[in-house]
């Protein structure tokens, strides 16, 4: 009885089912009144011929007849075996018991509540008194390491890293999936020193390593410790293992579980954020136009496509630089992920961390719930960084940090993520004369400046013009129903020779315009389109400049009276002696009668 227990036992704690280990234990229960250990009979065995033949044959398995009240004591010793006892039945099946309600505790696919059921009812399987849990990478990555008992040894990062069981005695005492029983004080710890004294301190004498593997592979092992300087038995290495198999089986499952709702949690972030760029405007559509600087362009993005080098895209505003960031996505090896957008310059400085790393709930006030950042997004996609020259000085180490180790950690979290993707960058700036002016940092300038492209501007390109405003003209008068047919040939002329210092984007607003405004079948652009002075696109004036502008207006409207009521100092909040002084150091003098006179005659 006890030798088939014992295969049952094993078969239930080696690589089977939870349920199918419990059904084999529930056979070997007793039912109504059947006892296991026997009362001593009184009278003779009344038996067949054929029991007497399978008796003097040796077969002790053969089935018999026997009257209750007439088997004789030497046939029960026999049958039952010399090492049968009750108490040993009774330990058996008590192991039986703690080993299947271990199995239901552990068989949960939340993680929290699978770590806590793991010492309680490991306590009743092998005598311990400090257990830790520690996970194998990838599960590492997803779980963490875990101290289960409060009053053992407390596992820091720190001591867990100096554990390293990719070495030696570790690595083989994972490979042979077998649980190994230690001698702490007698222990090498060479280069775990700092494991050393923890142990000391927490008075542990004895280890017992066990390995958590299915048949898949090896997840993490469990270190039980005990005070005592007793080792562990073969038969609790035995039962050990038999827990380990159940507590395998339910950590793969909860992995499983976990990273499924992950892979959903991600899918649903990228469906509402491309059901955010589908219904924005950041995109011009396709890339018109025949003219030998665009065609150069061209050339250097399907160059650059087909690997994973970072790109950074050099264009005054309106130029389409996440066009070009789009073509770049779609023609690489990353086409089949999401191609995810961080502005730079639209989310202030507080909050561009979370928005690029993500948080976890209560990380800062208002985090009512975990974000997802954008770096984790674009995992195994593209990132494309736009208005990069635009990122706070303190943020840049943060950012090349994540960009060289490819880790991020979410804000109020300890815990590393690792994202890989591919890097594209844009600005409208000048990167290497703000490296000069100690506005942009010169390493994260270089790890960005792998492969630039600069995008020429839309006057550079004149021959793109026309194809670009029928473009244009067809799609708005088909989005707003107009019956556009052809372009006037003044309008045309006019919208070849303006300058465009908005490039792109300026020519797509005033074709727009122009779409609403026409009454017929042929686009006219207004003439005031081109009257209007433009945006000046000079550097900044300094504030010596400024400053000697608003002086001038103030004198001009006083009519260069200084002083009084009604003067220029008083306008300007000064007193007489300060102003005149600003005027010589600016190099302000009134100018003479006939230069006002002849400034009066251009302006009748």
């Amino acid at each position: 009885m006890k030798s088939e227990v014992s295969r049952t036992s094993r078969r239930a704690g080696r690589g089977r089912h939870p349920l199918l280990a419990r059904r084999e234990v529930e056979k070997l229960r007793p039912r109504g009144r059947q006892r296991l250990d026997y009362d001593v009979p009184r009278t003779a065995p009344a038996c067949t011929g054929q029991q007497a033949a399978d008796e003097s044959s040796g077969d002790a398995m053969a089935p018999t007849h026997v009257e209750r009240g007439a088997q004789d004591p030497s046939e029960i010793a026999h049958q039952q075996g010399p090492d049968t006892n009750p108490g040993q039945l009774h330990a058996e099946r008590e192991h039986l018991r703690a080993l299947l309600e271990l199995t239901n505790a552990v068989t949960t696919r939340d993680v929290t509540s699978l770590v806590a059921a793991i010492a309680p009812n490991l306590q009743r399987i092998v005598v311990h008194d400090d257990v830790s849990l520690f996970l194998l990478a990838p599960a590492s990555e997803q779980m963490g390491s875990y101290a289960l008992t409060a009053h053992g040894v407390g596992w820091t990062d720190e001591l867990t890293a100096e554990l390293h069981p990719d070495r030696e005695p570790f690595a083989t005492w994972l490979a042979e999936r077998r649980p190994v029983d230690i001698d702490l004080e007698q222990f090498d710890w060479t280069g775990r020193e700092g494991i050393r004294a923890n142990i000391t301190a927490a008075q542990l004498k004895r280890a017992c390593v066990v390995p958590l593997a299915t048949h898949r592979e090896t997840l993490g092992f469990l270190i039980l410790n005990r005070r005592a300087a007793v080792p562990f038995a073969p038969d609790e290495l035995e039962r050990s293992s038999q827990a380990a198999a159940q507590i395998a089986m339910a950590l793969e499952n909860a992995l499983a579980f976990r990273q499924i709702a992950a892979l959903k949690d991600r899918l649903a972030h990228e469906n509402i954020y491309l059901e955010e760029e589908i219904r924005g405007v950041q995109h011009f559509g396709e890339i018109v136009g025949e003219s030998r600087a665009l065609k150069r362009i061209l050339s250097q993005v399907a160059t650059v496509a087909s690997t994973d080098a970072s790109v950074l895209l050099l264009g005054e505003t309106g130029t389409g630089k996440e066009l070009l960031a789009r073509a770049i996505h779609s023609a690489g090896d990353r086409r089949g992920r999401t191609l995810v957008t961080v502005n730079c310059a639209t989310s202030p400085a507080g909050l561009l961390e979370s928005e690029w790393f993500g948080h976890e709930r209560g990380a800062f006030t208002g985090a009512l719930a975990q974000k997802i950042g954008r770096f984790e997004l674009a995992h195994q996609g593209t990132l494309f960084l736009d208005e990069i020259g635009d990122v706070p000085v303190e943020l840049q180490s943060k950012l090349l940090r994540a960009l060289q180790q490819r880790e991020i950690e979410r804000l109020g979290s300890t815990r590393t993520i690792r994202v890989d993707f591919r890097l594209i960058a844009a600005t409208n700036r000048d990167l290497g004369e703000m490296v000069g002016k100690r506005e942009f940092r010169s390493d994260l300038y270089y790890r960005l400046n792998v492969f630039p492209i600069r995008i020429p501007p839309l006057r550079e390109r004149r021959e793109d013009i026309p194809l670009l405003v029928r473009y244009f003209a067809q799609r708005f008068a088909k989005a707003l129903r107009r019956p556009i047919e052809s372009v006037s040939r003044e309008s045309m002329e006019m919208l070849c020779r303006w300058s465009w210092p908005g490039n792109i984007r300026e020519l797509q607003n005033v074709i727009e315009r122009a779409v609403i405004l026409s009454q017929g079948t042929v686009l006219t652009v207004p003439r005031s389109e081109f009257e209007s002075p433009s945006p000046s696109t000079s550097s900044p004036v300094t504030l010596e400049d400024a400053e000697r502008d608003h002086i001038l207006r103030a004198l001009e409207q006083t009519e260069w009276v200084i002083g009084g009521d009604g003067g220029a100092a008083a306008r300007l909040g000064l007193k007489r002696t300060s102003l005149v002084s600003t005027m010589r150091r600016l190099g302000i003098v009134r100018p003479k009668p006939h230069a006002a006179a002849n400034r009066d005659a251009r302006a009748r």
